[in-house]
């Protein structure tokens, strides 16, 4: 299987994690991580503007195959589901306007496939990422996260791959 190079993203409105990962259906390889960090007093378009802007660079820059990220889920505040929803949409467009399949995993999804188990805490997920790719710096959990959810992609796609199931790149 040839090597896939992903982006995966977790997006937020304040806090954007995206994470690069190469994998070839064996081995996982970390490629770069960080969090793109909006000024909270920015007025709410611009900030949309900002994870806009900084992934279509970070796109440009590592050139990803195709681009993952974390799925809506049902928050208690209404106000806050809405602007995550924005902040997705912005992640998203970053990667379609280049190109880029773009694919959807549950928090559920990522959790189990990176740890193990569906329920697992962000502290576990970020473990289990620097455990994965034996790095020894501790990692911001939105970039932990964002890798977690390109792992995620990349195993599924290698499972796609070996039983020649729909959906593979």
């Amino acid at each position: 299987m040839p090597m896939v190079r992903a982006i995966g993203i977790d997006p937020g409105s304040r806090f954007t994690g995206y994470g690069i990962v190469e994998g070839d259906g064996n081995r996982l390889r970390h490629v770069q991580n960080g969090t793109i960090r909006i000024p909270p007093k920015l007025p709410f378009p611009e900030r949309l503007k900002v994870i806009y802007d900084r992934l279509s660079s970070i796109i440009q820059d590592v050139q990803p195959h195709c681009m993952a990220i974390e799925d809506v889920f049902f928050a208690k505040n209404v106000k806050s589901a809405l602007r995550l929803g924005q902040a997705r949409g912005a992640a998203i467009l970053a990667g379609v306007n280049v190109g880029l399949p773009v694919y959807e995993y549950s928090a559920l999804q990522i959790k189990q496939a990176v740890v193990g188990y569906g329920k697992a805490g962000k502290d576990q997920v970020g473990e289990m990422i620097g455990y994965l790719f034996g790095l020894r710096e501790l990692l911001e959990s939105n970039a932990a996260d964002a890798l977690a959810v390109a792992v995620c992609h990349l195993n599924t796609h290698a499972s796609r791959v070996r039983w020649k199931l729909p959906g593979t790149l």
